[in-house]
C-alpha cells in the first residue's frame, strides 16, 4: 500500500496560509520538489488545485515565464508533469494531468493508496484535516517558518481526534525554516 504524506509551510503559530510564511527560497524550492519526486501523485482539493495550477501550470507557449526564476523551474517542471486528484464536489471537470475524485472521500483514497507505487502527496488546508480525522495520513511534513502570522488559516484546525506523532526526520534550512517529519505512532507505512 502506497503511503499518504501530508506537506505544507506553517508558521511557528500554526498559520498555513501559503502567503504567511518566508518568501520561497532555492533551498526551499528544492526541498519541495525532492518531497514530490517522492510521490506518484499529488491530491488535492479544488481550492489548492486550482492556486497551483495558476502558478505552476506550464503556459500554452511552453515557455515558463519571465517571472519565474531559474531555481523555481525544476519546481514548476515537476509539478506540472505530475499525475494529480482533485477532490472537488463543484468542479465538473479538471485537466493538467488530472481526475476528478469525487464520491465517499475514504473509500476513494483508500482505493488511491491500495495501488501500487511510492506515496501520494496532498497539500493545502481542508482536505488534509478530514483525511488526517479518517485516520488516512501516514506522515506529516512540515516546514516550520520563524515568521509569527497571527492571523489566517491555522494548521489542522477543527482536528477531532488527537493524533500522536513521532519524530522521523529534522533538517534545517540557512532561511531559519526547519523541517520536520512525523508519521502518527500506529502507523506502520
Amino acid at each position: 500500500m502506497r503511503p499518504l504524506r501530508y506537506a505544507i509551510n506553517v508558521t511557528l503559530d500554526g498559520c498555513c496560509h501559503h502567503e504567511a510564511g518566508l518568501p520561497p527560497d532555492e533551498e526551499s524550492m528544492r526541498y519541495w520538489t525532492a518531497e514530490m519526486e517522492r510521490a506518484d501523485a499529488l491530491l488535492f482539493g479544488r481550492t489548492t488545485y486550482e492556486m497551483m495550477e495558476s502558478a505552476w501550470r506550464r503556459p500554452g507557449t511552453g515557455t515558463w515565464p519571465e517571472w519565474m526564476r531559474e531555481w523555481e523551474v525544476p519546481f514548476a517542471e515537476t509539478i506540472d508533469r505530475a499525475k494529480k486528484y482533485v477532490v472537488s464536489s463543484t468542479l465538473s471537470g479538471v485537466d493538467w494531468n488530472a481526475e476528478l475524485v469525487r464520491g465517499d472521500l475514504g473509500q476513494a483514497v483508500q482505493r488511491l493508496k491500495q495501488e501500487p507505487g511510492e506515496g501520494l502527496l496532498v497539500g493545502g488546508v481542508t482536505l488534509p484535516s478530514a483525511l488526517a480525522d479518517a485516520g488516512l495520513i501516514d506522515e506529516y511534513t512540515f516546514v516550520v517558518h520563524p515568521v509569527l502570522a497571527g492571523h489566517g488559516p491555522t494548521l489542522l484546525a477543527g482536528l477531532h481526534e488527537r493524533v500522536r506523532l513521532e519524530l522521523v526526520e529534522r533538517r534545517e534550512f540557512r532561511s531559519g525554516a526547519v523541517a520536520v517529519r512525523y508519521r502518527p505512532t500506529h502507523a506502520t507505512a
